[in-house]
Protein backbone atom coordinates (compact mmCIF):
# COMPACT_ATOMS: atom_id res chain seq x y z
CA UNK A 1 0.00 0.00 0.00
CA UNK A 2 1.25 3.41 -0.95
CA UNK A 3 0.59 6.07 1.66
CA UNK A 4 0.52 9.64 0.42
CA UNK A 5 -1.31 12.91 0.64
CA UNK A 6 -4.82 13.09 -0.58
CA UNK A 7 -5.19 15.41 -3.56
CA UNK A 8 -7.78 18.14 -3.08
CA UNK A 9 -8.93 20.94 -5.27
CA UNK A 10 -7.02 24.20 -5.04
CA UNK A 11 -9.97 26.00 -3.44
CA UNK A 12 -9.88 23.57 -0.52
CA UNK A 13 -6.18 23.91 0.23
CA UNK A 14 -6.75 25.89 3.42
CA UNK A 15 -9.91 24.02 4.41
CA UNK A 16 -9.93 21.68 7.38
CA UNK A 17 -9.98 18.05 6.46
CA UNK A 18 -7.41 15.78 4.93
CA UNK A 19 -3.75 16.45 5.70
CA UNK A 20 -2.60 17.85 2.42
CA UNK A 21 1.08 18.15 1.46
CA UNK A 22 0.90 21.94 1.73
CA UNK A 23 -0.69 21.74 5.19
CA UNK A 24 2.04 19.40 6.46
CA UNK A 25 4.72 21.62 4.94
CA UNK A 26 3.29 24.74 6.60
CA UNK A 27 3.11 23.02 10.00
CA UNK A 28 6.71 21.83 9.66
CA UNK A 29 7.88 25.37 8.90
CA UNK A 30 6.01 26.68 11.92
CA UNK A 31 7.60 24.07 14.20
CA UNK A 32 11.07 24.81 12.78
CA UNK A 33 10.50 28.53 13.36
CA UNK A 34 9.53 27.84 16.99
CA UNK A 35 12.62 25.76 17.75
CA UNK A 36 15.10 27.90 15.81
CA UNK A 37 17.75 29.35 18.12
CA UNK A 38 17.58 33.04 18.79
CA UNK A 39 20.30 35.27 17.47
CA UNK A 40 23.11 35.83 20.03
CA UNK A 41 23.68 39.40 21.11
CA UNK A 42 26.84 41.10 20.06
CA UNK A 43 29.83 40.66 22.35
CA UNK A 44 29.98 44.38 23.03
CA UNK A 45 26.25 45.10 23.05
CA UNK A 46 26.59 46.52 26.56
CA UNK A 47 28.60 49.36 25.08
CA UNK A 48 25.53 50.61 23.18
CA UNK A 49 23.70 51.05 26.49
CA UNK A 50 26.37 52.87 28.48
CA UNK A 51 28.39 54.63 25.80
CA UNK A 52 27.85 58.13 27.26
CA UNK A 53 29.31 57.05 30.62
CA UNK A 54 32.10 55.16 28.85
CA UNK A 55 33.08 58.21 26.79
CA UNK A 56 32.95 60.33 29.93
CA UNK A 57 35.33 58.02 31.81
CA UNK A 58 37.74 57.97 28.86
CA UNK A 59 37.72 61.77 28.68
CA UNK A 60 38.19 62.00 32.45
CA UNK A 61 41.19 59.66 32.50
CA UNK A 62 42.86 60.96 29.32
CA UNK A 63 45.07 63.60 31.03
CA UNK A 64 46.30 60.97 33.51
CA UNK A 65 47.11 58.51 30.75
CA UNK A 66 48.89 61.27 28.86
CA UNK A 67 51.11 61.97 31.85
CA UNK A 68 51.87 58.26 32.32
CA UNK A 69 52.83 57.63 28.70
CA UNK A 70 54.81 60.83 28.09
CA UNK A 71 56.36 61.60 31.48
CA UNK A 72 56.65 58.35 33.44
CA UNK A 73 57.24 55.68 30.79
CA UNK A 74 59.93 57.76 29.08
CA UNK A 75 62.19 57.62 32.16
CA UNK A 76 64.35 54.70 33.27
CA UNK A 77 62.41 54.56 36.50
CA UNK A 78 59.13 53.87 34.67
CA UNK A 79 60.45 51.94 31.69
CA UNK A 80 59.18 48.65 33.12
CA UNK A 81 55.56 49.84 33.31
CA UNK A 82 54.50 49.08 29.68
CA UNK A 83 55.75 45.49 30.04
CA UNK A 84 53.93 45.05 33.35
CA UNK A 85 50.74 46.63 31.96
CA UNK A 86 50.72 44.47 28.82
CA UNK A 87 51.44 41.21 30.67
CA UNK A 88 48.97 42.08 33.44
CA UNK A 89 46.12 42.74 31.00
CA UNK A 90 46.99 39.53 29.13
CA UNK A 91 46.84 37.55 32.37
CA UNK A 92 43.57 39.24 33.35
CA UNK A 93 42.02 38.22 30.03
CA UNK A 94 43.55 34.73 30.28
CA UNK A 95 41.94 34.10 33.69
CA UNK A 96 38.58 35.56 32.67
CA UNK A 97 37.05 32.16 31.82
CA UNK A 98 38.04 30.73 35.20
CA UNK A 99 36.15 33.49 36.98
CA UNK A 100 33.17 33.49 34.61
CA UNK A 101 31.06 31.21 36.84
CA UNK A 102 31.56 33.65 39.72
CA UNK A 103 30.38 36.69 37.82
CA UNK A 104 27.42 38.41 39.41
CA UNK A 105 26.73 42.03 38.70
CA UNK A 106 26.34 44.12 41.85
CA UNK A 107 23.44 46.44 42.48
CA UNK A 108 23.39 49.65 40.51
CA UNK A 109 23.87 51.99 43.48
CA UNK A 110 26.92 50.15 44.84
CA UNK A 111 28.62 50.10 41.43
CA UNK A 112 27.78 53.77 40.86
CA UNK A 113 29.17 54.74 44.27
CA UNK A 114 32.44 52.85 43.64
CA UNK A 115 32.95 54.48 40.22
CA UNK A 116 31.93 57.94 41.41
CA UNK A 117 34.27 57.76 44.41
CA UNK A 118 37.41 57.14 42.37
CA UNK A 119 36.34 59.48 39.56
CA UNK A 120 35.87 62.28 42.09
CA UNK A 121 39.22 61.45 43.69
CA UNK A 122 40.90 61.77 40.27
CA UNK A 123 39.37 65.20 39.71
CA UNK A 124 40.31 66.48 43.18
CA UNK A 125 43.88 65.15 42.99
CA UNK A 126 44.30 66.62 39.51
CA UNK A 127 43.09 69.97 40.78
CA UNK A 128 45.58 69.77 43.65
CA UNK A 129 48.35 68.75 41.18
CA UNK A 130 49.13 65.55 43.12
CA UNK A 131 49.84 63.54 40.00
CA UNK A 132 51.34 60.50 41.76
CA UNK A 133 48.17 59.87 43.78
CA UNK A 134 46.04 60.71 40.75
CA UNK A 135 47.52 57.69 38.99
CA UNK A 136 46.51 55.47 41.91
CA UNK A 137 42.99 56.92 41.68
CA UNK A 138 42.99 55.91 37.99
CA UNK A 139 43.91 52.38 39.00
CA UNK A 140 41.09 52.39 41.54
CA UNK A 141 38.69 53.62 38.86
CA UNK A 142 39.71 50.70 36.63
CA UNK A 143 39.01 48.22 39.44
CA UNK A 144 35.67 49.91 40.20
CA UNK A 145 34.54 49.64 36.55
CA UNK A 146 35.59 45.99 36.52
CA UNK A 147 33.63 45.44 39.73
CA UNK A 148 30.55 46.98 38.12
CA UNK A 149 30.58 44.32 35.40
CA UNK A 150 31.71 41.13 37.16
CA UNK A 151 30.99 41.63 40.87
CA UNK A 152 32.98 41.10 44.04
CA UNK A 153 33.35 37.29 43.90
CA UNK A 154 34.85 37.30 40.42
CA UNK A 155 37.02 40.25 41.39
CA UNK A 156 38.47 38.26 44.29
CA UNK A 157 39.21 35.35 41.94
CA UNK A 158 41.28 37.75 39.79
CA UNK A 159 43.28 39.04 42.77
CA UNK A 160 46.71 38.25 41.35
CA UNK A 161 46.53 40.11 38.00
CA UNK A 162 45.00 43.09 39.81
CA UNK A 163 47.81 43.04 42.38
CA UNK A 164 50.38 42.60 39.62
CA UNK A 165 49.09 45.65 37.75
CA UNK A 166 49.94 47.82 40.77
CA UNK A 167 53.61 47.51 39.73
CA UNK A 168 52.75 49.50 36.58
CA UNK A 169 51.70 52.50 38.69
CA UNK A 170 54.51 55.08 39.12
CA UNK A 171 55.73 55.51 42.67
CA UNK A 172 55.49 58.93 44.35
CA UNK A 173 58.68 60.98 44.05
CA UNK A 174 58.94 61.38 47.82
CA UNK A 175 58.93 57.62 48.29
CA UNK A 176 61.46 57.15 45.49
CA UNK A 177 63.82 59.68 47.09
CA UNK A 178 63.43 58.12 50.54
CA UNK A 179 64.36 54.68 49.19
CA UNK A 180 67.00 55.51 46.59
CA UNK A 181 69.14 57.90 48.64
CA UNK A 182 70.21 55.30 51.23
CA UNK A 183 70.69 52.71 48.48
CA UNK A 184 72.87 55.06 46.42
CA UNK A 185 75.01 55.86 49.43
CA UNK A 186 75.45 52.20 50.39
CA UNK A 187 76.29 51.11 46.84
CA UNK A 188 78.83 53.94 46.46
CA UNK A 189 80.59 53.17 49.72
CA UNK A 190 80.59 49.42 49.09
CA UNK A 191 82.04 49.80 45.59
CA UNK A 192 84.74 52.18 46.82
CA UNK A 193 85.66 49.90 49.74
CA UNK A 194 85.98 46.86 47.48
CA UNK A 195 88.10 48.58 44.85
CA UNK A 196 90.24 50.38 47.43
CA UNK A 197 90.95 47.03 49.07
CA UNK A 198 91.98 45.74 45.62
CA UNK A 199 94.55 48.56 45.33
CA UNK A 200 92.78 51.02 43.03
CA UNK A 201 93.21 54.81 43.56
CA UNK A 202 89.62 55.49 44.49
CA UNK A 203 87.76 57.61 47.04
CA UNK A 204 84.22 58.86 47.54
CA UNK A 205 82.28 61.74 49.02
CA UNK A 206 78.64 60.80 49.39
CA UNK A 207 77.50 59.46 46.02
CA UNK A 208 80.41 61.07 44.13
CA UNK A 209 83.25 58.68 43.30
CA UNK A 210 86.77 59.74 42.30
CA UNK A 211 88.95 57.10 40.61
CA UNK A 212 92.20 58.24 39.01
CA UNK A 213 91.44 61.34 36.99
CA UNK A 214 87.76 60.55 36.57
CA UNK A 215 84.82 61.58 38.70
CA UNK A 216 81.57 59.63 38.68
CA UNK A 217 78.18 60.28 40.20
CA UNK A 218 75.98 57.35 41.24
CA UNK A 219 72.59 58.27 39.81
CA UNK A 220 69.18 57.15 41.00
CA UNK A 221 69.06 54.52 38.26
CA UNK A 222 72.10 52.81 39.76
CA UNK A 223 70.49 52.65 43.20
CA UNK A 224 68.57 49.54 42.19
CA UNK A 225 64.99 50.67 42.85
CA UNK A 226 63.91 50.27 39.23
CA UNK A 227 65.57 46.87 39.03
CA UNK A 228 64.01 45.91 42.34
CA UNK A 229 60.49 46.79 41.20
CA UNK A 230 60.87 45.14 37.80
CA UNK A 231 62.53 42.03 39.19
CA UNK A 232 59.89 41.64 41.90
CA UNK A 233 57.05 42.04 39.40
CA UNK A 234 58.53 39.56 36.92
CA UNK A 235 59.28 37.12 39.74
CA UNK A 236 55.67 37.16 40.89
CA UNK A 237 54.42 36.81 37.31
CA UNK A 238 56.75 33.88 36.60
CA UNK A 239 55.89 32.03 39.82
CA UNK A 240 52.14 32.48 39.37
CA UNK A 241 52.06 31.46 35.71
CA UNK A 242 54.44 28.51 36.23
CA UNK A 243 53.17 27.05 39.49
CA UNK A 244 49.99 28.88 40.51
CA UNK A 245 51.78 28.92 43.85
CA UNK A 246 50.21 30.13 47.04
CA UNK A 247 50.93 33.61 48.30
CA UNK A 248 53.50 32.42 50.88
CA UNK A 249 55.75 30.92 48.21
CA UNK A 250 55.40 33.97 45.98
CA UNK A 251 56.18 36.24 48.92
CA UNK A 252 59.31 34.22 49.74
CA UNK A 253 60.67 34.53 46.19
CA UNK A 254 59.75 38.23 46.08
CA UNK A 255 61.75 38.77 49.27
CA UNK A 256 64.66 36.86 47.71
CA UNK A 257 64.54 39.25 44.74
CA UNK A 258 65.41 42.23 46.97
CA UNK A 259 69.04 41.33 47.79
CA UNK A 260 69.55 39.98 44.27
CA UNK A 261 68.47 43.31 42.72
CA UNK A 262 70.64 45.34 45.10
CA UNK A 263 73.68 43.12 44.58
CA UNK A 264 73.25 43.18 40.78
CA UNK A 265 73.29 46.99 40.84
CA UNK A 266 76.43 46.95 42.97
CA UNK A 267 78.05 44.76 40.31
CA UNK A 268 76.80 47.19 37.66
CA UNK A 269 78.43 50.15 39.43
CA UNK A 270 81.69 48.19 39.81
CA UNK A 271 81.69 47.38 36.08
CA UNK A 272 81.07 51.03 35.15
CA UNK A 273 83.86 52.22 37.46
CA UNK A 274 86.31 49.77 35.92
CA UNK A 275 85.23 50.72 32.40
CA UNK A 276 85.80 54.39 33.23
CA UNK A 277 89.20 53.71 34.76
CA UNK A 278 90.52 51.57 31.88
CA UNK A 279 88.61 52.83 28.81
CA UNK A 280 87.68 56.38 29.69
CA UNK A 281 84.51 58.22 30.49
CA UNK A 282 83.17 58.14 26.93
CA UNK A 283 83.25 54.34 26.77
CA UNK A 284 81.52 53.94 30.14
CA UNK A 285 78.70 56.35 29.23
CA UNK A 286 77.95 54.93 25.80
CA UNK A 287 76.62 51.57 24.71
CA UNK A 288 78.55 49.70 27.40
CA UNK A 289 76.66 51.62 30.10
CA UNK A 290 73.31 50.25 28.94
CA UNK A 291 74.80 46.86 28.15
CA UNK A 292 76.11 46.53 31.71
CA UNK A 293 72.63 47.27 33.06
CA UNK A 294 70.95 44.72 30.78
CA UNK A 295 73.56 42.08 31.57
CA UNK A 296 73.28 42.42 35.34
CA UNK A 297 69.47 42.37 35.13
CA UNK A 298 69.57 39.23 32.99
CA UNK A 299 71.82 37.61 35.59
CA UNK A 300 69.26 38.58 38.25
CA UNK A 301 66.45 36.87 36.31
CA UNK A 302 68.54 33.73 35.92
CA UNK A 303 69.29 33.79 39.65
CA UNK A 304 65.58 33.94 40.49
CA UNK A 305 64.94 31.04 38.11
CA UNK A 306 67.66 28.93 39.73
CA UNK A 307 66.39 29.73 43.22
CA UNK A 308 62.89 28.68 42.17
CA UNK A 309 64.15 25.39 40.73
CA UNK A 310 66.18 24.71 43.87
CA UNK A 311 63.17 25.47 46.06
CA UNK A 312 60.91 23.21 43.99
CA UNK A 313 63.45 20.39 44.18
CA UNK A 314 63.77 20.83 47.96
CA UNK A 315 59.99 20.81 48.43
CA UNK A 316 59.69 17.65 46.31
CA UNK A 317 62.43 15.87 48.32
CA UNK A 318 60.80 16.82 51.62
CA UNK A 319 57.42 15.59 50.39
CA UNK A 320 59.02 12.33 49.25
CA UNK A 321 60.65 11.76 52.65
CA UNK A 322 57.41 12.46 54.45
CA UNK A 323 55.69 9.94 52.24
CA UNK A 324 58.23 7.29 53.17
Amino acid sequence: MIVGCLPVPPENVYARGAPTCLGILRRRKLVQADIAPSTKPLAFSWLTRIWPAFIGLVALSYPTWRYITTESWSTEQGSHAPLVLASGLWLLNHLRDEARHLQERPSGPSAAVAIATFATAMVLLRTAAVIELEVYALYGLFVAVLYAFIGWRALRALWFPLLYLVFAVPLPDSLVAAVTNPLKLWISESAVDLLYAAGYPIASSGVTIQIGQYQLLVAAACAGLNSLITLTALTLFYVYVSHRAEWRYMLALAVAAVPIAIFSNLVRVLILIMLTYYAGDAAAQGFLHNFAGMTTFAVSLVSIYLIDKLAQRTIALLAERRGQ
